[in-house]
């Protein structure tokens, strides 16, 4: 990890960090998905209630990824975790170790916060960053299935 620093983000890093989620996005075939703006950024990771924090990883002091995670919590465990929401290493920079160090730093986070866990998802096709996962011992949620409500569905479920 020569080179490879971890650094808090700031509310100057939000159009950095909107970059690396529309960069992440494209990765994933979602880019059409991608609604978020600059002032989204800096209201939900920068504003009087932060409801979701960013770590940046610089290469030899140029940024070349990022993890933007929030907390949750384990009623089983009883304790808060973190949730990684996304993390993505720009294509170029893949192999310095910026993915290890940025997920590391998670980890210490939640090491020295006394959390419960680390949890993120994946796209069951991205078999690179599956075996990266792996190779860091991270277990597949394999009994687990995700759902959302969003849009028309979160509306009529609201009552709207």
């Amino acid at each position: 990890m020569s080179g490879v620093t971890i650094r808090v983000a700031t509310v100057a890093d939000a159009p950095l960090i909107l970059a690396f989620i529309k960069e992440l996005a494209e990765y994933e075939r979602l880019l059409h998905e991608v609604e978020a703006t600059e002032a989204d950024i800096r209201r939900d990771l920068f504003g009087e209630n932060p409801r979701a924090f960013c770590d940046i990883a610089e290469a030899d002091g140029t940024p070349v990824g990022f993890a933007l995670w929030f907390y949750n919590y384990s009623t089983f465990r009883g304790r808060a975790g973190i949730y990684l929401e996304d993390l993505f290493v720009r294509p170029e920079a893949r192999g310095l170790g910026a993915g290890k160090a940025l997920l590391a730093r998670l980890a210490q986070r939640c090491v020295e916060a006394d959390l419960g866990r680390l949890e993120w998802a994946v796209l069951d096709w991205n078999a690179p960053s599956i075996a990266f996962y792996d190779s860091l011992g991270a277990a597949a949620m394999t009994d687990w299935t995700v759902r959302r409500l969003d849009g028309a569905a979160l509306r009529t479920l609201a009552g709207e």
